[in-house]
């Protein structure tokens, strides 16, 4: 049977689903996760086409956060997407999936002032404001406190947006079916949309509406250059990693959805924990609710999902996709475990991101059930 846009299955956590003019054969997303394994050149490892085509089980696979520049830079071994030979490892990665029956998207990355000076030469990184975030990275020495940034002068806003275009343009070479933005977890999108790290008084800070100008323009110009049904944006309107806070998340990040929800975009992305370790604090105000109710298009969520929690998410509507991050990285076949109420594997976590002197290990060989 062939499906089209607008004529979505059942309201399952198995069903196909149709994001723009991709047909999903679920609704689970693999969620991009940092593996620190690219190697010289920022070039993602030999294994990553194994590692990737292993989990084209998932309706969609969102890539580990992957540079669009030299400047995008923050942590040794991961990989870019803006040289000749990077755009060439990845083609083997889609190329992979593809033939797995997979779909993949590139998680386009900017970590702004999470980042050394080790990486830029002795310069500074770039933030929309001179101020440091509380936050550490990994250089060649190991675990150090993140460099003191420059604020971005007005004119060079528009370089930056270009190294999203560009990127944009390198992963449609590669093959991938689109890109994510990563607006998430403290990066540069992120700075520039939270008053906690944006204090401009240019035309790109001090009210919503400047915060917001750059994300905006940024998510427009990949648009541009793929079409807006294959571009998402992720979010963490209450994550706080590397000392991030916003006054009034609700209104800020309804306003960014709006705004997005008007490029066009295919899907918001939401990490808003609801299980786990790291879920909120009960008196937190949850964004993705209200979120739901202006963004028109795909809404993915994230945190501390299982089965019954991503079912009932789906079943309820407030979700169209749900996204698993380390379920997905110890099971490449978490569809059909969650299918057969099989058990799951338990990860493997120091190689989640110090590869062992087996670069398989907990990377691409985590066992799948027996074919039945």
């Amino acid at each position: 049977m062939e499906y089209s846009e607008g004529t979505q299955m059942p309201n399952s956590l198995l069903s196909p689903y149709v994001l723009d003019d991709l047909v999903l054969k679920n609704r689970m997303v693999m969620a991009p996760m940092t593996r620190s394994r690219a190697i010289e050149g920022n070039i993602s490892h030999p294994l990553a086409p194994v590692y990737y085509a292993q989990r084209a089980t998932a309706g969609l696979i969102i890539t580990e956060a992957t540079q669009v520049s030299p400047q995008g830079v923050g942590y040794i071994k991961t990989p870019g997407i803006h040289s000749a030979e990077q755009v060439a490892a990845w083609r083997q990665v889609t190329e992979a999936v593809h033939q797995a029956g997979g779909k993949i998207f590139a998680q386009l990355w900017h970590v702004g002032r999470i980042s050394h000076t080790e990486f830029h030469e002795g310069a500074p990184p770039v933030a929309p404001s001179a101020l440091q975030a509380d936050a550490e990275v990994f250089i060649s020495s190991g675990r150090v406190a993140a460099s003191m940034p420059r604020a971005l002068e007005t004119a060079e806003i528009s370089s930056v947006v270009e190294q999203f275009r560009k990127a944009a343009r390198n992963a449609d070479d590669a093959g991938f079916d689109g890109v994510e933005l990563h607006g998430a977890s403290g990066y540069l999108l992120d700075q520039f949309l939270r008053d906690g790290s944006n204090i401009r008084e240019d035309r790109y800070g001090g009210t919503l509406i400047n915060r917001a100008r750059f994300p905006i323009e940024v998510a427009a110009a990949v648009a541009d250059v793929l079409g807006s049904g294959r571009v998402g944006y992720r979010i963490g309107p209450n994550d706080g990693v590397h000392g991030m806070k916003d006054s009034d998340p609700v209104r800020t990040f309804t306003y960014l959805a709006t705004e997005l929800d008007r490029v066009g975009i295919a899907y918001l992305h939401v990490v808003e924990p609801i299980a786990g370790d790291d879920a909120l604090p009960p008196d937190t105000v949850r964004v993705a609710p209200y979120l739901r109710s202006v963004f028109s298009r795909t809404l993915i969520l994230n945190g501390g999902y299982d089965f019954a929690l991503g079912e009932a998410a789906i079943r309820n509507g407030n979700a169209d996709l749900i996204s698993f991050g380390v379920p997905f990285l110890a099971n490449p076949d978490l569809p059909e475990r969650f299918k057969r109420s099989a058990p799951l594997n338990a990860p493997n976590y120091p190689t989640f991101y110090q590869p062992s002197e087996d670069a398989a290990e907990g990377y691409t060989d985590y066992p799948m059930l027996a074919v039945q």
